[in-house]
């Protein structure tokens, strides 16, 4: 194993040792966005059930992606088969295997990534997910990743999976939230045909397992740190962010795939802090100044408020209370950013 991906083993250690999944190193699973952050962490997990698994009766593991993963991570595919195809593409979606366990994790979390191509976003979150429910074998499960941007515009200190938001289909995001709240709506149909789906709603998911010059915030400054040796900010950074470690986030996720209860899930993390407490803890761990303008620019067009996410339904199914900190968890990803970008150099 690369020492590289020891950081991502190290994390999926815990995980394991948190929980209870035996049983499914004997299934089949399908992930797609296999090469994502959130796909590198359920597959390393998967992987190391199956490497842990006395009896080596392995089932299958497809990995779904549209490129092929950087060499960085060539040994997280050994003994897996990947599938590269867009899952835009209808006739593509239809030629995917069936499996026992479904995790459907493709499209991009950046905003400038799933604005560039409204149409693509759309269709990965409705007419994949119609496909890819329909390769689940008897007595499946599947897990559709969903967004906390479907609270957008409401206005409380925290969401309940009860809650839904209130922008129009017009707004600058709506390819991505409606795409999510269509995608919800598919799977809760499906559940009704006594398909076991399941959404979640994710919110700010950060850590190792990302690509270099990945556009969300919290990789944009500490590639700015690694590059520049200095962060700029575009404007004063007094907005909040609630940020969840990738490891919780996966932790939680494969437990609502294989018992939760409900149809939908708040998936996010404790950490909050101001996008300025940010910049500063990262340029504190990296030794470099973090620059704010004298005039504040503009962010992202359509950027939600911060999303304070209650998190009962899985504390109280799963007994979900110790989350990485945010000073652990930068200190991790910003390890894993130095090594990538000394590998690309």
């Amino acid at each position: 194993m690369s020492n590289i991906l020891e950081i991502i083993y190290d994390d999926v250690k815990n995980i394991i040792l948190e929980n209870d999944f035996t049983d499914i190193a004997k299934k089949d699973f399908l992930i797609t966005g296999a090469s994502g952050l959130l796909g590198t962490y359920f597959l390393a997990c998967i992987k190391l059930l199956r490497d842990n698994d006395d009896d080596k009766n392995f089932g299958n593991i497809f990995a779904v992606m549209l490129n092929d993963p950087p060499d960085y991570l060539a040994d997280l595919y050994k003994d897996v088969l990947i599938i590269k195809g867009d899952l835009s593409d209808y006739n593509f979606c239809q030629s995917l295997p069936s499996a026992d366990y479904i995790i459907h994790a493709a499209g991009y979390g950046q905003p400038g990534r799933f604005m560039e191509d409204q149409v693509k976003t759309l269709k990965i979150n409705t007419l994949a997910t119609f496909s890819l429910l329909e390769k689940i074998k008897n007595n499946g499960n599947f897990l559709f990743l969903s967004t906390s941007e479907l609270y957008s515009g409401l206005r409380k200190d925290s969401y309940n999976e009860t809650d839904i938001g209130n922008t129009n289909t017009d707004h600058f995001r709506s390819c991505y939230i409606e795409g999510k709240r269509c995608g919800e709506a598919i799977c809760n149909a499906h559940r009704l045909k006594g398909v076991s789906a399941k959404s979640a709603r994710l919110a700010l998911a950060y850590g190792p397992g990302t690509r270099v010059h990945d556009k969300r915030v919290l990789n944009s400054f500490i590639e700015k740190a690694i590059i520049n040796s200095k962060i700029d900010l575009l404007d004063q950074g007094e907005a909040k962010r609630t940020y969840c470690y990738v490891s919780d986030a996966v932790e939680i996720m494969l437990n609502i795939l294989l018992r939760g209860k409900e149809s939908i899930y708040n998936v996010g993390g404790i950490s909050q802090t101001t996008i300025r407490d940010l910049a500063i803890n990262i340029g504190e761990q990296l030794s470099v100044p973090v620059v704010f303008p004298e005039e504040t620019g503009t962010s992202v067009n359509g950027a939600p408020d911060d999303v304070k996410l209650n998190l009962d339904r899985v504390a109280n199914e799963f007994g979900k209370k110790k989350f990485v900190s945010l000073k652990e968890g930068l200190a991790k990803t910003i390890e894993w950013q130095k090594n990538i970008y000394n590998l690309v150099k």
